[in-house]
């Protein structure tokens, strides 16, 4: 069985290389997504508006969609593994290749890229728009080129080396669990009136799962930058420097590790929901900001996942040789 989920982990992955993230309406963190919706307004009506109500609630609502999450993976799993171990595997690797986003991660950042090339501003801010939770429209262009190189580098963590070491430790369903607080804390997980209580148990319990994952992929970063010829150790003295500069324990990890290795500055001021949050610079300004800043740190991404991986997946395969 180790073994099986060791193999399904690396198809998985190797099929998330291939083939990209499917956008379809019944993939798994889409559904997902849904639950999360649904069982919030559910909620919210029950529990009373108040300080209290809203983090009793947010709580509640954490638990049961990790208990869902969980639950319908490993049901599905084990008839399949009972019945047939290759089928078992077979859906496995499936499960796993839903739970990952390194070529979509790469071809978001493509786009924009090509979008900044040919000098379409506001499409590139549209294009961002989409995977930053930032607000975008007064962004410049070396604007969206940052926000672009720092979702880079932080989701490095949340779509890809995370899932793979839950995944690993615990098969896709404990994969599946991890994506649903991510997903969660994307949704709710903001400090603002609508969510400052009810998201609390979710963004907490996103940045324990993420604690060790993000330093874990600082470091194989900073040893994937010196394969790709980046000044790995600017990025070692900018992630022991600023790895800390973030409202958030892990996402100046990941890119204070960028901004190092590119010899960029990232991060400052930005706004959310027409909010200013003053925010500190991660890295210094050696270098100005170009576009070929988000190429560069998509393959620190993919180097990253790659070298991630196959430690992984050879480290689980050894395991299930000994046991």
């Amino acid at each position: 069985m180790i073994i099986a989920q060791a193999v399904a982990l690396g198809i998985g992955f190797l099929l998330d290389l291939i083939f990209g993230d499917p956008n379809f309406f019944l993939h798994p963190v889409r559904l997902m997504g849904g639950f999360i919706s649904v069982t919030e307004k559910v909620i919210r009506r029950i529990f009373p508006k108040t300080k209290a109500g809203e983090i009793t609630g947010g709580t509640l609502m954490v638990i049961i969609v990790i208990a869902v999450s969980a639950a319908v993976p490993l049901v599905i799993l084990l008839l399949l593994y009972r019945w047939n171990i290759v089928a078992g595997a077979a859906a496995e690797s499936v499960i796993c290749y839903f739970m990952l986003s390194a070529r979509a991660l790469g071809k978001e950042g493509n786009k924009i890229y090509y979008s900044l090339l040919r000098r379409e501003v506001d499409k590139a801010r549209e294009q961002v728009s989409m995977i930053v939770g930032r607000d975008t429209d007064k962004l410049d262009d070396v604007g969206i080129t940052k926000a672009a190189v720092e979702t880079i580098a932080e989701n490095t963590c949340d779509g890809i080396v995370a899932p793979l070491i839950y995944m690993a430790l615990g098969g896709a369903v404990l994969g599946c669990a991890y994506k649903a607080v991510n997903t969660m804390d994307s949704m709710v997980g903001y400090k603002n009136e609508k969510y400052l209580y009810f998201g609390k148990a979710a963004a907490k319990l996103d940045d324990i799962a993420n604690y060790i994952p993000s330093r874990i992929a600082a470091r194989v970063m900073i040893f994937a930058s010196r394969i790709l010829g980046f000044d790995a150790g600017n990025a070692a003295y900018i992630h022991s420097r600023d790895s800390r500069k973030h409202a958030s324990p892990n996402s100046a990890q990941t890119e204070s590790v960028v901004a190092g290795a590119l010899r960029i500055q990232l991060a400052g001021d930005a706004y959310y929901f027409g909010e200013l949050y003053k925010k500190p610079f991660i890295g210094d300004s050696i270098k100005d900001v170009k576009y070929d800043n988000i190429k560069q740190a998509a393959r620190i991404m993919y180097v990253t996942a790659v070298i991630c991986a196959v430690i992984l997946v050879a480290a689980k395969i050894a395991v299930g040789c000994f046991i």
